[in-house]
């Protein structure tokens, strides 16, 4: 086989092991800035599922101050 074939021949091996290599650490780095952004994904959604409980609860404070006026504002009503 000549020389030239040869030397052809490691060179397109050498390309197709360096390409092979090349895309799976592509596929790794993309993989785990994939699953770092799931993580921050999932912290967020917990916040928010946090915060609507919150504002639940603070709307039920709410309505609870607003009958404790009223029933104070009765009882102010019947002493005059």
């Amino acid at each position: 086989m000549p020389t030239d074939i040869m030397v052809a021949l490691i060179g397109l091996a050498g390309s197709g092991i360096g390409t092979f290599a090349g895309i799976v650490a592509s596929s790794k780095l993309t993989n785990y800035r994939i699953g770092q952004l799931e993580k921050k994904v999932d912290k967020h959604n917990t916040v928010i599922e946090r915060t609507f409980k919150l504002e639940e609860g603070q709307a039920v404070i709410q309505e609870q101050i607003k009958v404790v006026n009223h029933r104070i504002a009765d009882l102010e009503e019947r002493e005059d």
